[in-house]
Order: C-alpha cells, then structure tokens, then sequence
C-alpha cells in the first residue's frame, strides 16, 4: 500500500493524527474558535508540535476553553497557571488568554457568535487555495492582516497578522492543504 501523501509539516505522530483529522476542517462553534486563538496566541515564537503535547493540559486547566469561565479567571487563578509546567508559562500569553475571553463576550454579545465575527473575514466561506509545495503557503495574508487590526481594536492580545492566520488554516477559513496531499480535496468538499 502506497503511503498518502500529505504536507510536509505533518511529520510526528500527533502533527499526522492533527494534520489528517483538523487542520483545515471549517469550524464554527465558539468554544473550539476561542480554543485555537488562545493556542495560535500560546504558539508564538515555539512550535505547533510543542503546542500540540500540551493540548490535552490546557483544556483541562482552562476549563475546556468556555469562553465565560476563562474570563472570570482571577489573580489567583492567573498564578495558578502561570506556575503549571503543563502549559507555556509565558505571562503575557497567560493574561491574554483572560483578556481575549473577555473580548470574545463582548463579541458574542455584539456580533451574535465568535463564529460570525472570525468568518465574516472570508464572507463565511473557505478560500480554496491550490500551493503545489509549502514554500508558496504565506505565514500572512491582507486577510489576516485586516482580521489582526479588527481583533485589535476589540481589545483581543497576540493576535497578529501571523497568529491570524495559522488561525485561519487551522479553523478551514482557508484550504492551505498544498494540492498533492491528500487531505486538500477531502478538505475542499467540506467546504
């Protein structure tokens, strides 16, 4: 049997079991939404692979990610997390994840759903891209950038145009599979 090909970022056990089962699926329900921001946020500057063996830890900690519970996080709560080998210990991270539980709220409470806001981006559709290898896949787009500055001024933290958009591929605003994975026309049919 031929071995599938995928992209070529997809190289450990839990990068091929993501990258096979996630990356790309569009999604729309707030609290997985909120979850990938505040992992794209924690991301920053290390690998998705590191982010990836301390998943399971930080649904646990950050309560399943629901939106609600993770704004009401105090000071104690904070240092708890902070002091919690399981997570990245990076206090800026730790406190926009607080910050941006407390913008999504709001974006809920003005635009309906997190869901509606972050797709309004794509007019609520996946783009289609067609990379024949990934040196053509951009770390940013002038989509991720407007969605940076929007996200911004609604008081959400780490969410630059980069950040942005691992967010979109990883959440199937865009189809970033490159065309010989096998994964792109599964992935095109969701949409």
């Amino acid at each position: 049997m031929a071995e599938l090909c995928r992209c070529g970022w997809a190289r450990g056990e839990l990068d091929i079991a993501y990258h096979d089962s996630e990356w790309g699926v569009p999604l729309h329900d707030d609290q997985r939404l909120f979850e990938f921001l505040i992992l794209e946020g924690a991301q920053a500057g290390l690998s998705w692979s590191t982010v990836l063996k301390k998943r399971a830890h930080y649904r646990q900690v950050f309560d399943q990610f629901e939106i609600a519970k993770v704004a009401a996080y105090d000071e104690a709560k904070s240092q708890a997390l902070l002091a919690d080998p399981g997570i990245i210990r990076n206090r800026l991270k730790v406190a926009s994840s607080i910050i941006n539980a407390r913008a999504a709220l709001e974006v809920q409470a003005r635009y309906g759903s997190l869901n509606q806001f972050l797709w309004q981006f794509v007019d609520g559709q996946p783009q289609q891209n067609h990379w024949a290898s990934l040196a053509q896949v951009p770390a940013k787009t002038p989509v991720s950038d407007q969605m940076s500055k929007v996200l911004s001024k609604h008081g959400f933290k780490f969410v630059g145009s980069t950040i942005c958009y691992a967010l979109m591929q990883a959440t199937g605003m865009v189809n970033d599979h490159v065309q010989d994975c096998f994964r792109h026309d599964e992935v095109r049919a969701l949409a």
